[in-house]
């Protein structure tokens, strides 16, 4: 076929497409790693609470995101096929769910105190959690449209604005926090609460910034004219093929959410060390999920076109990139983990050595997942481009609680190696997912776009 791309240009669109992505989703998990930098300066206790009370956010977001991953794929399928109402029903539609869904949660994050007891956690860790929640979890209803907001620019392959006003967030969040956290240039030193608000003002400012940016730039999609009349069918569609990546996301974040409880039964400082250590293996993450998102977006369109060499051909370029990187944070990991982990840590902490002493122990456990972390998400990017979610979503959760949380739970507990025993579990899960997800993807879903072209061509 003329035209058709090397894959070197395969790489190089993935990269155009990707490397904004990338930057915006390092640069919002900056925000939650800020978070944890300056509050584990201010106290371990408070760090521990931070991590406890952002795990159960992150859970509930992280399901109700499920209706923005939805909309990249299912917008970049449209525009490859010219239809702009398409575009603009689902986008709409989109953000009727995470508005829906962000007012069904709410309530949950303002009562969460019982929910950790009843998790087996620190009464005081829990208490504190609990209030830090009570703030937070107000901005649930702009982040998850900020979500919205950014997987239709990224259909539309308009990352820039993406990974800039991300950049900013960021910014603004150290200075709120700066402020607040600590009481600096007047303000009243508020610890925990500082850095639950400086979250919801991140939020509500982005939001803003995006939606002022699509009304402006791209009015021809008219998303916000008469926003509040309802299209049903859209959002049945948009429900149908969102609910089951917000689920997939919910056991992978579950399987983690699982190991920070766990991890909380072995007392603050294991905790402590749990929260940093997931975080520096996130940062890493949030290079794969750019890249993944590259890939929904790259092999919706192909899709769209029904081309099956387009979508293979980006497939093996996605992933080799991806396993590239996985690489070099494999090396990280081994060989500087100290100095990962003093970054979130006052050198005044009395804990401090304890704390290293754990953390190290679990990079190295993470550096055992890093290629199958990187295999399973892009395999999940690239069903997502397909429109393929709820076998997926069925392989995440067995992979993940049937197979991942036991392990952990065993070698852990039964076995008696602590918090490594928990994340060598870890990679057990996300090994299985990530076999079993990219043999859907070549035997089923490469085959399925490939008989309708072909029905399409003999018709």
């Amino acid at each position: 076929m003329a035209g058709r791309l090397t894959y070197s240009g395969h790489a190089k669109a993935v990269l155009g497409l990707g490397l904004p992505l990338v930057g915006s989703h390092v640069a919002q998990f900056l925000i939650t790693l800020t978070d944890g930098i300056m509050l584990g300066r201010y106290s371990v206790e408070a760090l521990a609470a931070n991590v406890l009370g952002g795990t159960l956010f992150f859970v509930l977001f992280i399901v109700g995101s499920g209706f923005a991953w939805a909309v990249m794929p299912m917008v970049a399928s449209a525009e490859a096929r010219g239809e702009s109402t398409e575009v603009r029903r689902i986008t709409r539609m989109g953000a009727w769910a995470s508005i829906l869904f962000a007012v069904i949660v709410i309530p949950v994050m303002m009562v969460s105190e019982p929910i950790f007891l009843l998790l087996g956690q620190e009464a005081e860790v829990s208490a504190d959690a609990a209030v830090y929640l009570s703030i937070v979890g107000l901005g649930v209803l702009p982040a998850l449209l900020v979500m919205v907001l950014k997987s239709y620019l990224a259909a539309l392959e308009r990352t820039q604005v993406v990974f800039w006003v991300t950049l900013t967030a960021v910014g603004l969040n150290v200075l709120v926090n700066y402020a607040l956290i600590y009481g600096n240039w007047g303000f009243p030193e508020l610890g925990l609460r500082g850095a639950a608000i400086a979250s919801v003002i991140v939020n509500i400012a982005s939001v803003l910034s995006l939606a002022v940016y699509v009304a402006l730039v791209t009015p021809e999609h008219t998303l916000f004219t008469r926003f509040w009349r309802p299209d049903w069918e859209a959002l049945l569609r948009v429900f149908r093929l969102g609910w089951p990546i917000g689920l997939t996301s919910l056991a992978e974040s579950g399987l983690f959410a699982a190991s920070t409880v766990m991890m909380g039964w072995l007392g603050k400082v294991p905790l402590a060390a749990h929260g940093i250590a997931l975080q520096v293996v996130s940062l890493a993450f949030m290079v794969h999920i750019g890249l993944s998102n590259a890939a929904t977006v790259r092999a919706g369109r192909a899709h769209g076109r029904q081309d099956r060499r387009d979508l293979t051909d980006g497939a093996k370029v996605v992933l080799f990139l991806s396993g590239a990187f996985a690489a070099i944070t494999v090396v990280a990991f081994l060989l500087i983990p100290e100095w990962m982990i003093t970054l979130f840590l006052n050198p005044d902490e009395p804990e401090r050595g304890a704390v290293i002493a754990v953390g190290v122990g679990l990079l190295a456990a993470a550096a055992l997942f890093q290629l199958m972390d990187a295999a399973q998400v892009m395999a999940l990017g690239l069903l997502r481009g397909v429109q393929d979610t709820r076998v997926p979503m069925m392989i995440a959760a067995v992979s993940y609680w049937l197979v991942g949380i036991p392990v952990s739970y065993v070698l852990g507990f039964t076995f008696g190696l602590d918090g490594v025993g928990i994340w060598v579990g870890l990679a057990v899960g996300l090994a299985c997912a990530a076999v079993l997800l990219l043999v859907r993807f070549w035997s089923s879903a490469v085959r399925a776009v490939g008989e309708v072209a072909e029905a399409s061509s003999s018709a």
